[in-house]
């Protein structure tokens, strides 16, 4: 019989496992730090001489291989590499996110494991590892270096002695834990704004205070609020800055006037939405006796109240724009201002300043000024109004050939009779003529025709949805347009050009990723269209003859939709590269200082040139260029999720009829429809299509039957119902009926 070995009490060595990249992830954390084997060893929780002599070694072993680096005895860094980068935290889909870092081409992947607490838009440096052949960048984020917010909207559940808020924003990954003791008040399934306080290295979630209850989920109050607390948006004025705005002299003196130029005699007049409270541009028109006419775009002189270094100035800049919600206005300023003082509002004289051009009837430019202004607005038009004296041609002749005659045309909009002076119906059906002009040699220069459908709501007093339509530009609006893009271009080109180069605020707009144009060409060609991307002026060609042969047809919001998302993004910079959509070399934004701060840093640059003073710091303007072009994208998503609530609340009044709708996308886990006669878009889920088990085959952009082989495809006409609308998740689900044959 064999004998078993006699054991003599020697103990298995532990082996910890996957300790050398345990160990460079302590250095990385912190690289700057040096450690030695006591540090990293208390870092892992390990305390026995074994573990002790296994970090030695790996020290050793990790220094023969020069990735650390023996700074003095027995402290160790991380070898000096180019690994470490600053991005910004952009959180996808199943809790991992991408690092997006201005100078690498692209994006770092970090996996939910390797985020170490950070949360969408923080700073935060990241360790990039070495890539594997063909496969993306992969990294750890070692440093949160500045967090992007530190409040959040969600849903408060209380359980005996502590809450969790639930999040609704689907980039952020945990829940907040919240001490019974930091609840506020708040009740049982409150929607809440609540700010993380601290977050200690072994929880899971972070330590969070409630500052507010919103309401309960689904009121239309406590949704809208939510929507501005998300985005970090404020709905009131402190009362500090309402308090100063309300004490500000806002009556129009001669020795101010002294210091402008008077154009009160002008014949001007403003064309506005029939809703519009505040009217931030006027137009004025004159005719030479050289035959070319004088034309003045004029812009409320908001600087001249906004002062730098103001309670006033300081909100202005933090909200940096007006927030255009269905139902309501955030403005950027209080209404003292934005409804008073800087409206041009008619029959009242207002400071302005003013670009002023001398065009022939060819609509060329032939000389131009700039510069502070004092003007009375003549009238006040709606486009609605505007549009009727340009399609009726309603153009009398001058009498004896004398502008200042006044004759009158009686116009009947919606029961109201208006009564319109000859000189100016003929100054808006000249206008509109040069417009046209101005406008076809824009296109003909590349411009990019974005005429996308917006979608408006008819509400009643408790802002219920009664119906939907659909906003056009017409000739009116795109009047408007051009002589508003005319002063835009002028005042970025006359101070763009000058030299030495001076700091000034653009509005820039980058060509298109190639990628994405890609992937827009393989789209349409599921509907039949084809582009032309040689270049980048066959490809603008393309773009507008694709926008101009959707129009009408059922896919034309899918396609404006997708062409616009092909885009790259405007935004502001003291870099000047122009204006891709545009066309423009140079262009700016003069035109709209009651509603956006980078305006008001535009008028205040210009009047320091035109006073002769050397050119202002970038540096500064180029952070504040930043800001307001992150407040502006925030702004731009409280506004869709402000759509897409009244959508859902509309549908929700509308659950027993059946609609008509486009497949606006097709994924494996259901079907994207939108609504042809409101725009509303929901999903069918796959899981609920009952008549067969149906398989996602991307590259056709359709799902496909087993059985039957019935085939949705993107751009279909189906019907269907509304199965589900959830205001609180801001989600609309359909049921399927089937093809619209």
């Amino acid at each position: 019989m064999k004998r078993k070995k006699k054991s003599f009490g020697r103990k298995r060595t532990k082996t910890i496992n996957g300790l050398s990249d345990k160990i460079l992830a302590i250095l990385r954390k912190d690289h700057s730090k040096p450690y030695n084997y006591k540090q990293i060893a208390a870092k892992l929780n390990v305390d026995d001489a074994n573990s002790r002599n296994q970090i030695i070694k790996v020290l050793k072993e990790l220094q023969g291989a020069k990735e650390i680096t023996e700074i003095d005895r027995g402290k160790y860094i991380l070898a000096p590499n180019q690994n470490y980068y600053t991005g910004r935290v952009d959180i996808a889909g199943r809790g991992q996110g991408y690092i997006i870092v201005d100078e690498l081409e692209d994006d770092i992947l970090v996996k939910n494991k390797n985020l170490n607490k950070a949360l969408n838009g923080d700073t935060v440096e990241v360790y990039v590892y070495k890539r594997k052949r063909g496969g993306k960048s992969e990294g750890e984020i070692t440093k949160i270096i500045e967090r992007k917010k530190t409040e959040f909207v969600g849903t408060i559940s209380i359980q005996d002695r502590f809450a969790f808020v639930e999040m609704n924003d689907h980039k952020m990954y945990t829940d907040i834990f919240v001490h019974k003791s930091n609840i506020n008040g708040a009740k049982q399934g409150e929607r809440v704004l609540v700010e993380i306080i601290d977050w200690p290295e072994k929880a899971d979630s972070p330590n969070g205070n409630v500052i507010k209850s919103l309401g309960m989920p689904g009121e239309h109050n406590t949704e809208i609020h939510s929507i501005l607390a998300q985005y970090g948006l404020p709905y009131e004025f402190p009362a500090e800055v309402e308090d100063y705005a309300n004490k500000i002299d806002t009556s129009i003196h001669a020795s101010e006037i002294a210091k402008r130029r008077d154009m009160r005699k002008d014949l001007t007049f403003t064309i506005d939405p029939k809703d519009a409270k505040d009217f931030d541009d006027a137009l004025s028109f004159t005719e030479l006796e050289n035959g070319n006419y004088e034309i003045g775009i004029h812009i409320a002189d908001v600087s001249h109240y906004l002062k730098p270094g103001t309670v006033l100035d300081d909100e202005a800049f933090e909200r940096a724009t007006s927030v255009y919600l269905v139902d309501r206005v955030v403005p950027m300023l209080p209404e003292i201002l934005s409804n008073g003082a800087c409206s041009l509002r008619p029959h009242e004289e207002k400071y302005t300043f003013s670009a002023v051009f001398e065009m022939n009837k060819k609509a060329e430019v032939v000389n131009e000024w700039f510069g502070r202004t004092v003007t009375y607005s003549d009238a006040r038009f709606a486009y609605e109004e505007a549009q009727l004296i340009i399609e009726n041609n309603s153009h009398p002749e001058p009498v004896e050939g004398q502008l200042n005659t006044t004759i009158t045309s009686e116009i009947s909009i919606t029961d109201k009779e208006y009564e319109v002076e000859q000189p100016i119906a003929k100054a808006i059906l000249e206008m509109d003529r040069l417009a046209k002009i101005l406008r076809k040699a824009r296109m003909n220069n590349g411009a990019i025709s974005f005429d996308k459908v917006e979608v408006k709501f008819i509400l009643d007093k408790e802002a219920n949805p009664e119906g939907v339509y659909f906003k056009e530009s017409k000739d009116a609006n795109k009047l408007i347009e051009e002589f508003m893009l005319l002063a835009n271009r002028s005042v970025a080109a006359f101070i763009g050009k000058q030299n030495p180069k001076k700091t000034f605020v653009y509005r820039v707009h980058d060509e298109p990723d190639d990628e994405k144009i890609a992937a827009l060409e393989n789209l349409i060609k599921q509907f039949g269209y084809k582009m032309d991307t040689r270049d980048k002026k066959s490809t603008s060609q393309s773009l507008n003859q694709l926008l101009s042969d959707v129009v009408g047809k059922k896919e034309q919001n899918l396609i404006d939709t997708l062409a616009i998302r092909s885009m790259s993004k405007a935004v502001y910079t003291t870099n000047n590269i122009g204006h891709y959509g545009l066309a423009f070399d140079y262009y700016s934004h003069f035109t709209s200082p009651i509603r956006r701060y980078p305006d008001v840093m535009v008028h205040r640059l210009l009047q320091h040139y035109l006073d002769g003073n050397p050119s202002a710091k970038e540096d500064t303007f180029e952070e504040n260029c930043r800001h307001c072009s992150d407040m502006e994208g925030l702004a731009a998503r409280a506004e869709r999720d402000s759509i897409k609530y009244m959508q859902i609340k509309y549908m929700k009044d509308h659950q027993d009829e059946e609609f008509v709708g486009v497949i606006s996308g097709v994924t494996e886990w259901g079907i994207y429809v939108e609504i042809v006669s409101n725009k509303c878009e929901g999903m069918v889920r796959i899981q609920d299509m009952q008549d067969d088990i149906y398989e996602f085959i991307k590259e056709d952009f359709a799902v496909v039957g087993r059985k039957n082989h019935t085939k949705f495809v993107l751009g279909d006409e189906v019907i269907v119902k509304v199965k589900n609308a959830d205001l609180a998740r801001k989600h609309l689900d359909f049921t399927m009926l089937g093809p619209n044959d």
